[in-house]
């Protein structure tokens, strides 16, 4: 259960996170490129849009059937999923928690301190969870990563939960 972290505070609703089964979530980031990477700012449906233009021009050049690269890029894709070092937004935990109008901040629980963020800085963290395949187990469940990455060398340890104020 210690793997286990909650919102709680002043929300409508207290939200359970497990990040053991965050490496399913197509909202994971990879926080070997992440904070390198030039962000793009794009809406729903034109990624969706992208996506099914992208995979009818595939079927049009290589036809309807699968090729053998469409396996070798699962199996390249599985790989990099046990191997690599992820993260995820916090925004849409901290949204469906439904923060009531009057919070103002976020409160982060650690084994040793609570270090509090305005509201408007806390929807940009990421919450790394794994490291080279793995679990933090050692000083996790998650480690909080600034959005612009400016503390990726050093991020904050030991997090045990979350509170809005």
């Amino acid at each position: 259960m210690e793997n286990i972290l909650t919102i709680t505070g002043n929300v409508k609703f207290t939200i359970t996170l497990d990040p053991g089964v965050w490496i399913f979530d197509d909202r994971r980031v990879d926080l070997t490129t992440y904070f390198s990477q030039v962000k793009e700012t794009s809406d729903s449906v034109e990624a969706y849009t992208k996506a099914v233009s992208k995979h009818w021009d595939r079927e049009i050049m290589e036809g309807a059937i699968y090729p053998p690269t469409l396996k070798t890029e699962k199996k390249f894709e599985k790989e990099k999923v046990l191997t690599g070092t992820f993260g995820i937004p916090f925004k849409p935990f901290l949204l469906n928690s439904e923060p009531a109008p009057e919070a103002k901040s976020l409160v982060v629980h650690t084994t040793t301190e609570e270090i509090e963020f305005p509201l408007e800085t806390a929807y940009n963290l990421i919450l790394g969870y794994s490291k080279n395949g793995k679990p933090l187990t050692s000083d996790g469940p998650v480690h909080i990563y600034y959005g612009d990455g400016s503390n990726k060398d050093n991020p904050f340890t030991n997090i045990t939960g979350f509170t809005i104020k």
